[in-house]
């Protein structure tokens, strides 16, 4: 599979701010938060789920990355999303494994697994 997606027992706010804070632990930090479900109603487009998006880096392993290959830019920052559906609350991601598979390069498949499993890591504390 291209993602690891987790049920959660709390609120799309709350599990996104709980990520947030497991991510500090990581030495990850948000860059943004985006309410995704927020902006399509701005626009007039009704939505009945929530969805939030949060693009998060280390910017020590992004830095190592991109010394690689600046490819790898296309993925960066990481997104991990916090949405409803069919009324459970949800935390996942786009695997970085699987996405610099687009880039051939066996270092870069190494940093990117060891992200990963960081990253799998704090979504398994929320």
């Amino acid at each position: 599979m291209f993602h690891y997606t987790k049920d959660v027992t709390m609120s799309v706010k709350e599990a996104a701010e709980k990520v947030e804070g497991v991510l500090k632990e990581e030495s990850f930090g948000v860059l943004w938060n985006l309410d995704l479900a927020g902006k399509l109603k701005d626009k007039g487009l009704e939505f009945d789920e929530e969805v939030v998006i949060l693009e998060v880096c280390n910017p020590h392993e992004a830095k190592k990355v991109l010394e690689q290959s600046m490819l790898v830019s296309y993925f960066l920052p990481c997104k991990i999303t916090v949405y409803t559906e069919n009324g459970t609350t949800k935390v996942g991601m786009a695997k970085p494994s699987k996405l610099i598979e687009l880039v051939d390069n066996d270092e870069l498949k190494n940093l990117a697994l060891d992200i990963e499993n960081r990253l799998i890591g704090c979504l398994e504390r929320v």
